[in-house]
């Protein structure tokens, strides 16, 4: 077990390799980061490869085939003559014990390879030159007809994988899995193939051998499926059995098993070539656990780099907010300043106007004449004389041109008091006509009080 993993992972390969009862915790781990961390839908798959059902990966009627390389100097070669092996047209016999004996066993036992061999790669040359090829319609069909036909003539033997080959071949490569192919023959005039399918294919260890050790797929040679994957494998002796399994990327033919023998020496074949390539799948699993680890760290990395980065974005667009807000504020004091130096100017544009317009003071003794006291804001006090017949707006012209009256202002009396004139609505309070109201008609009299009031203030 490798370190990176949680309690909750750790707890889920342990709950996995106790329902599933495989031994290595490397190849739970594998088929669990695979399905995500999923224990019920890993657990299923494996229950749908153990029942010969085609896994999600190769589901697919249209899945094509990986290339099978059928390389003879990669795969280990059994065949019936050799010891353990039996025959129905007579074998071997047992090894000698003599010197001579023994010798003349090996140059036999050599012989008899070496003719075996010859006389298969004689039989595909000159399958080439026959147009035979047979149209597969329905692989399924006839992997499903020979599963049933099989287990009528034979009811006990290992699991069959219940679909193509294309389909196995991609499972076990897939799963990093031995795939197992078995090519069915009338048993009926091939007594070897009957014996194998009897005896040894229904013992009991032959069966948990296979199922436990590598996926099992058989069809029958009559069938157009079968018939494609004898000339695919180069399989023209029967009973023959075929170990495929992954090796450098490739999918690799590794043992081949010609004709009949007991159960216990199939086990031992089996075994010696699953010994020598198992090698290639555990380091074929452990580079796939390191890509996925890493792909996974690469994910994990990529996700919290993306937290950061919106993060960081969220706070850059609380920053900007905050420039946008500070700016906004500063653009709106420019603009009141800016309004307020334009309205002044206005006022004292408006004030050189004005100050035209106001009447001459008359000289003291004049008998129309009116004084008046202005109280300003300010505490400043002004002193005036006015004719009875000049208006209110003359005397709110007076004031407005002062410096020290304010810019908006009313002129009201004491006592009691009453608004004379107020320049925010620029109409008097007498007669609702101040532009136009005389002095005397405001009931003004020789000499008046009258005070300015700010309206700012």
């Amino acid at each position: 077990m490798e370190d990176g993993l949680s309690n909750e992972q750790t707890e889920k390969i342990l709950q996995f390799q106790d329902i599933t009862g495989i031994e290595d915790m490397n190849i739970c781990r594998d088929v669990l980061i695979r399905h995500q961390w999923d224990l019920e839908v890993a657990f299923q798959e494996q229950m749908n490869i153990r029942e010969g059902i085609p896994s999600t990966y190769a589901a697919s009627r249209d899945v094509r085939a990986p290339a099978v390389f059928d390389d003879r100097f990669l795969q280990q070669i059994f065949s019936a003559n050799m010891p353990g092996g039996r025959s129905a047209r007579g074998g071997m016999g047992p090894i000698p014990r003599s010197f001579t004996g023994i010798i003349g066993y090996v140059i036999n036992m050599v012989f008899q390879y070496c003719y075996s061999t010859f006389s298969s790669v004689l039989t595909a040359l000159l399958s080439l030159g026959r147009n035979d090829e047979r149209i597969v319609t329905d692989p399924v069909g006839d992997v499903m007809s020979f599963i049933r036909s099989y287990n009528e003539r034979y009811p006990s033997h290992p699991v069959f994988y219940q679909g193509t080959y294309a389909q196995a071949l991609n499972d076990a490569k897939q799963e990093l899995r031995f795939l197992l192919i078995y090519l069915h023959k009338d048993p009926t005039n091939n007594p070897d193939v009957d014996s194998l399918c009897r005896t040894t294919l229904s013992n009991q260890s032959t069966i948990d051998f296979i199922n436990r050790n590598m996926l099992f797929w058989g069809c029958d040679v009559s069938s157009p499926e079968g018939y494609r994957v004898s000339h695919t494998l180069n399989i023209h002796v029967f009973p023959t059995m075929v170990l495929i399994a992954q090796r450098n990327h490739r999918m690799i033919i590794v043992g081949r098993f010609e004709g009949d023998c007991t159960s216990e020496e199939l086990i031992r074949r089996m075994q010696t070539v699953i010994s020598v390539n198992e090698i290639w799948l555990s380091q074929a699993r452990a580079d796939r656990l390191e890509r996925n680890l890493t792909q996974t760290l690469r994910q994990q990395q990529d996700e919290a780099y993306q937290l950061s980065l919106r993060a960081d974005e969220e706070k850059e667009r609380l920053r900007q907010l905050e420039r946008d807000a500070v700016r906004q504020a500063q653009e709106a004091i420019e603009r009141e300043r800016a309004e307020e130096a334009r309205k002044k100017e206005e006022i004292a544009q408006l004030k050189i106007e004005l100050a035209e317009q106001v009447p001459n003071e008359p000289p003291a003794g004049t008998a129309d004449a009116i004084s008046v006291v202005f109280k300003l804001p300010n505490g400043a006090r002004l002193e005036r004389r006015f004719l009875n017949s000049n208006s209110l707006i003359d005397v709110y012209n007076y004031l407005f041109c002062h410096p020290s009256s304010p810019d908006e202002f009313e002129i009201t009396t004491n006592f009691p008091k009453r608004v004379l004139y107020a320049s925010s609505c620029n109409n008097g309070a007498i007669n609702g006509n101040g532009n136009q109201t005389t002095l005397a008609e405001a009931g003004l009299k020789h000499r008046e009080v009258l005070f300015v009031n700010d309206l700012e203030a």
